[in-house]
């Protein structure tokens, strides 16, 4: 058993414990369960190409489950939650979560940290990657994969959308993952101006990375699409998340040939990622679809399923997947 230990930039290091070869550690299908915990790959916002700052995250699969080849042969379960906070939602039943569901690629928005932040240690299958904001405690985005991207894309490349760490994106051999958190509009809907320059932004981007290869992207949209998103409709129809102008933006998104997954599987109300803390909104189940796997249209033949995990508390959102082969 060989110790290697490492100082990670502004950190004290960690200490991790690798079973090796007589010449080296040896191949990595071997070495089970480790950790080397040298940087996080974090992308923090800064113009339109933000600096890559803090520490890489590196992780070796383990040998329980073989690592998959770039490109996802065969069906994998992607994932997409909006934690409110990791490190909040970290004291309740996060690793409990990942471990029972083993999701190949999770989505996270609304981190609201940087990973040099946490005091944790990620298992051992996982590579993370994170997107945080400029500011302090607010909005961010993460991804943690079983499978090495090829690419990893934490911008638009526009300045005024790029410093709140609300995208980031993984190519893959045969597609690309876009987790996005898209902007709230605010209560007063003094963001609603931006909010529609983003909606427009955003779809550029992303048929900008479709002409390369298909997209899939997920994550919190903040908008119930339609009436049956949402428990009470005509309540909301002006107020933020459900203004004619953010139901469009989600429209141009459907009409420029992007598929919601969750309506392709099911036509029904009463399905819902989102509730208000306040008043006992999620245990009556007066919520808001606002969280979302959407694929380019050539995916479709490979969608298996698409489901809302509405059970799994911890946030104010639930997670939300697909299965895709």
């Amino acid at each position: 058993m060989t110790r290697w230990r490492t100082n990670p930039a502004g950190g004290s290091g960690a200490t991790t414990s690798l079973p090796c070869a007589a010449n080296g550690i040896g191949d990595a299908s071997k070495i089970a369960s480790v950790i080397i915990r040298l940087n996080f790959i974090n992308f923090q916002s800064l113009n339109a190409k933000p600096a890559r700052s803090g520490n890489i995250h590196f992780t070796l699969y383990d040998d329980s489950r073989p690592p998959k080849v770039s490109g996802n042969l065969r069906a994998v379960k992607l994932i997409s939650w909006n934690v409110n906070g990791l490190r909040a939602v970290l004291k309740k039943n996060f690793l409990e979560f990942l471990d029972a569901e083993k999701p190949d690629v999770l989505c996270l928005q609304e981190t609201k940290c940087t990973p040099d932040v946490v005091e944790q240690l990620w298992p051992a299958h996982y590579t993370t990657y994170w997107n945080s904001a400029e500011k302090k405690g607010y909005s961010g985005t993460a991804i943690f994969t079983r499978t090495r991207p090829l690419n990893v894309i934490p911008h638009i490349d526009i300045v005024e959308h790029d410093k709140e760490g609300r995208v980031l994106a993984a190519e893959y051999k045969d597609f690309f993952l876009v987790n996005v958190y898209v902007p709230n509009s605010k209560r007063d809907l003094s963001r609603l101006t931006y909010r529609q320059k983003w909606d427009r932004d955003f779809l550029a981007y992303l048929k900008k990375l479709e002409k390369i290869k298909p997209v899939i992207f997920c994550g919190d949209l903040n908008v119930a699409h339609s009436e049956i998103d949402l428990a009470n409709p005509k309540a909301n129809v002006h107020n933020h998340g459900f203004t004619p102008e953010e139901r469009a933006g989600f429209s141009a998104l459907v009409q420029a040939g992007f598929i919601d997954t969750f309506r392709e599987f099911e036509k029904g109300g009463g399905h819902y990622t989102w509730w208000s803390p306040m008043s006992g909104a999620r245990s009556r189940n007066i919520g808001w679809r606002i969280d979302y796997f959407l694929i380019s249209k050539s995916l479709r033949p490979r969608l298996k399923s698409a489901f809302i995990h509405s059970k799994i508390l911890g946030s104010d959102h639930c997670p939300i997947g697909i299965e895709i082969a």
